[in-house]
């Protein structure tokens, strides 16, 4: 098995990226500096299209137009979310741009799918936890609730299909976006109970950071199983 190396280009993303994600969790949980927060979150998924654009040097050309479209959806999402307290819409039309994100990294994903693996494992188990977590939210969604429902089918829909991705020669890189994929499906989990059910401490910590780690892992994971 070949050991993951990041490139000095990667790594000096890498290190300007966790800063920018650790200003983003600090401004986004502190009143003094919650200004800096509109510039900090979406700066979060902007640095990753630059830095997918710039590093891709796949000949799939499709593979690479369906992440930076689900990238650029994904940092959508994120200004509509910004603004879920001044706008009553907010959070439905920004659950549509995640949504249409996850469809794109489906997509791309399915093109890179092996034909040899079985799905049926990883989707019991994805199924199980997502009746698990509807059991726990079903009472609280209201007219949330087809909007809520069908958003679930759409990100274990992306995670199944990141699972029966093909390993390539670098299989760290495809450990990375199955990774990525069950992080955003714990960050927008931790988002939704946070929503529906109980506020959580320190919430915005723990739903930020599994969601960066979520589009880092997906993006550095495309990008090795390319090289």
């Amino acid at each position: 098995m070949r050991i993951l190396r990041l490139t000095t280009q990667e790594l000096r993303f890498t290190l300007f990226f966790a800063v920018i994600v650790l200003i983003e969790l600090v401004s986004g949980s502190t009143n003094a500096l919650f200004d800096v927060h509109f510039i900090a979150k979406p700066a979060i998924v902007s640095s990753l299209i630059i830095a997918f654009y710039s590093f891709s040097k796949s000949a799939d050309k499709t593979v690479n137009k369906l992440v930076l479209t689900g990238l650029t959806l994904s940092l959508l999402g994120d200004i509509i979310l910004m603004l879920v307290d001044a706008w009553q819409y907010a959070f439905t039309l920004g659950l549509v741009a995640f949504l249409l994100a996850h469809v794109c990294y489906s997509a791309a994903f399915w093109k890179q799918r092996s034909t040899e693996k079985s799905p049926w494992i990883i989707i019991m188990v994805l199924l199980a936890y997502a009746l698990f977590l509807f059991s726990m939210l079903k009472d609280n969604l209201g007219a949330m609730m087809v909007p809520v429902v069908l958003y679930m089918l759409v990100i274990l829909t992306m995670a199944t299909l990141a699972f029966l991705r093909k390993k390539s020669h670098h299989p760290l890189g495809y450990w990375l976006v199955f990774t990525g994929a069950i992080l955003f499906l714990i960050s927008d989990s931790l988002l939704a109970i946070n929503k529906f059910l109980n506020p959580l401490p320190l919430a915005h910590i723990g739903i930020m950071a599994t969601y960066a780690l979520a589009q880092y892992g997906i993006v550095l994971g495309i990008l090795k199983s390319k090289v």
